[in-house]
């Protein structure tokens, strides 16, 4: 346990500029909403992230089911909006800055990014959410950017009018591949099972798309091309039989894993290596937080990681009043 009272041993002085009351590692839609939250109540607060804010949320082209936005609104444009929120009240943020290591020292957190820069906070959240699974087969990095993607908000447009394969056929999966069908001349499905899991206004636009092809019990084995993409080699998971698909460009939404390794021993994981936390977002370690996709059981839609982050703001709050 750690003593959190500052000390004269512990000045808390970083070269980044003092010390703050609050640092969020990650600036999706969890981390953002803490720092609106924090910015409010006057608190020094500030964002380390590791690319540029937004997150997963700013690859999906429509989001329909996040409240107030009757018609829809692309990811890109509502993470832009609460990055403007997040600012209006004195939120600083800091992209393409990583964190690396976290040491609780004296009642402070030091944390160091990739570059070496250290700064200090009273209190910590991560929000670094997670990142597209992997299928872990030959082909699968050795045409990653020519013709392997993970998003069809990045990389669609290349593949206009082109044929394409998409692996994976859960919720993000068919919201990607309808994106996709804006562009593509056709798009064929590999299902791992025999159906699909998505939702079920998902599966049924999938399905009644007249580009679309569905091929069910697939495993995917191998990537192959030329100088790009050419196809993919799946393996009924029944008979065996192998088959060839081509196509111009793969696809793959197969989940993600949270970004947790530089966390080593500091907090509780579960066996997925998400971060174990209580019903106010509280780790192990008194004031270090834990919100969004990268927590435990949070079941990775939006509107839950942004009541993840009101919820540790609140309990941040009181957190802060007790130390002085």
């Amino acid at each position: 346990m750690f003593d959190f009272k500052l000390t004269e041993e512990s000045p808390a002085e970083d070269v980044s500029g003092g010390l703050y009351e609050i640092i969020i590692i990650g600036g999706g839609p969890a981390g953002l909403t803490t720092a609106i939250y924090a910015g409010r109540d006057g608190r020094k607060t500030l964002v380390l992230e590791k690319e540029t804010t937004g997150g997963l949320a700013t690859t999906t082209d429509r989001i329909e089911n996040y409240p107030g936005f009757p018609e829809g609104i692309s990811g890109s444009d509502l993470m832009t909006r609460i990055h403007q929120q997040a600012e209006r009240f004195g939120t600083e943020i800091a992209e393409f800055e990583e964190v690396t290591k976290i040491e609780p020292v004296d009642g402070i957190f030091h944390l160091t990014t990739e570059d070496g820069t250290v700064y200090d906070g009273k209190t910590v959240v991560i929000a670094t959410g997670s990142k597209p699974n992997k299928l872990n087969i030959p082909g699968e990095d050795a045409y990653f950017g020519r013709g392997v993607s993970y998003c069809a908000t990045c990389d669609g447009p290349f593949f206009r009018d082109k044929d394409v394969i998409m692996v994976g056929a859960g919720s993000a999966g068919l919201q990607e591949g309808l994106q996709l069908l804006e562009y593509v001349k056709t798009m064929t499905v590999l299902v791992h099972s025999k159906v699909m899991r998505g939702e079920q206004i998902l599966q049924d636009r999938i399905r009644e798309h007249e580009r679309t092809r569905l091929v069910y019990n697939q495993e995917p084995v191998e990537i192959v091309g030329e100088t790009t993409v050419t196809g993919v080699i799946s393996e009924d998971r029944e008979t065996g039989e192998r088959t060839q698909t081509k196509g111009d460009g793969v696809f793959v939404y197969i989940g993600h894993s949270p970004d947790t390794a530089f966390l080593a021993d500091l907090v509780e994981l579960d066996e997925h290596s998400y971060i174990v936390t209580d019903k106010r977002m509280r780790t192990k370690v008194p004031g270090l937080y834990a919100i969004g996709d990268v927590r435990s059981n949070n079941p990775a839609q939006m509107s839950i990681s942004v009541g993840d982050g009101t919820i540790a703001a609140l309990d941040i709050r009181e957190y802060l009043q007790n130390l002085t």
